[in-house]
């Protein structure tokens, strides 16, 4: 790569790492945030749902503007997006104008990171490629780590204080864009495709690929991993009394977990055992943790379960995702496009669900968690032996 592509690749990082991180910032104060205005377990889950809902359904529609408007309004009008939700959250005590924030985040978000991953494949070569979406996937992770561990640390000057400190980052990324990054696209009208089949269509489509079962695991594992995400906070902040820095603590834990076991761990397990004894044995995992969650008696103890959960969904993410693109043959881009939509509805739904029951009982978010793990690793079990019967039967025909 020259000068002038890691100079744009770099200023995209930042975009990136800003964008996930400022998110992030709010999750080690929001228990203590929502006890200050009279909210639970509901509240935590809708917030966490809404920017997720509002993401999935912009995503599409932002991809074809990135395209016919160009990459860098996009970006811009997205880190707008974002910094105008962190000024929303820090300026209102009312849970609807919360609420509010966190739609108007999603949107952001969505307008955000598709034009990023564009604009990466418009000033990359195909070798390139891979490099520059490893080196952005990088920053998505340090926000992941480091937007909660830099909320629990600015929470001691006062609990709104990572809002503020948020939304002003956000602003000079505004400005730093506006000023330093370059249209990507050379013409002045911008070439798309418009994508004539529906969202409804895709779906029902896509029960028909040979991919369905891990795309389902996808969404039970999204789900599973936002339902204990949404209301972790709440729980230990309940049963251990635990700090701002103490959730920030954990959560930054789990995210440095992620990247060194996706960097250093994952291709190593899938090339020495293969992709279906990888799912099988991290789905066993990610239940035991959940399993165990129900029974933790001290900080200490849930912190290293949620490790564990966390360690293994680190595995299973990649793993599917090399599964699902093995399975998908000549049609990548809709089975990554499904794999991103199943992923998303896990997302939303987890969150919801999980608030509302943590509301009702503060175990009960991790029961439902361990009943899903459990009956998917049940399906993907005989899924795998039917696949397994399949090839079987057609090496001896051909032989």
């Amino acid at each position: 790569m020259n000068t002038e592509q890691r100079k744009k690749i770099l200023i995209l990082m930042i975009n990136m790492f800003i964008a996930i991180g400022s998110f992030g910032i709010i999750i080690p104060i929001l228990p203590a945030y929502l006890e200050s205005i009279n909210q639970g377990g509901t509240a935590a889950g809708l917030m966490i749902a809404l920017f997720a809902g509002a993401q999935l359904i912009f995503s599409p529609i932002a991809g074809k503007w990135a395209d016919q408007y160009g990459r860098r309004k996009m970006i811009i009008y997205g880190l707008i997006g974002l910094t105008l939700s962190m000024f929303v959250f820090y300026g209102f005590n009312s849970i609807w104008w919360l609420y509010a924030s966190r739609i108007i985040g999603g949107i952001g978000a969505a307008l955000l990171i598709p034009a990023i991953f564009a604009y990466i494949a418009d000033i990359t070569t195909l070798d390139q490629r891979a490099k520059g979406n490893s080196l952005l996937s990088a920053s998505m992770s340090l926000g992941i780590v480091i937007g909660p561990g830099v909320g629990g640390f600015l929470a001691d000057f006062g609990l709104k204080v990572p809002l503020l400190i948020s939304a002003l980052v956000s602003l000079v990324a505004v400005l730093f864009s506006i000023y330093i990054l370059k249209e990507s696209k050379t013409s002045e009208i911008m070439d798309f495709s418009e994508d004539e089949e529906s969202m409804a269509r895709k779906m029902i489509r896509s029960v028909k690929m040979p991919y369905f079962i891990p795309l389902i695991i996808t969404l039970v594992m999204s789900f599973g991993l936002m339902a204990f995400e949404s209301v972790l906070g709440l729980f230990v902040d309940n049963q251990f009394g635990a700090t701002p820095q103490q959730i920030a603590m954990m959560v930054t834990s789990t995210g440095i977990v992620s990247v060194i076991v996706q960097l250093f761990v994952v291709d190593r397990i899938v090339s020495l055992y293969g992709e279906g004894v990888v799912l099988n044995v991290f789905l066993g995992v990610a239940a035991i943790g959940f399993l165990l969650s129900l029974f933790a008696s001290s900080y200490a103890l849930f912190f290293g379960i949620t490790l564990l959960i966390f360690l293994a969904t680190s595995i299973l993410r990649p793993v599917l995702n090399t599964l699902i693109s093995k399975m998908a043959g000549n049609e990548q881009g809709f089975a990554m496009g499904m794999n991103n939509a199943y992923m998303s509805i896990g997302n939303v739904l987890g969150p919801t669900l999980a608030g509302m029951l943590y509301d009702v009982n503060i175990i009960y978010p991790f029961i439902m968690g361990l009943f899903f793990l459990v009956l998917t690793m049940l399906v993907t079990i005989v899924w795998q032996k039917r696949l397994s019967q399949k090839s079987k039967l057609v090496n001896h025909k051909v032989i």
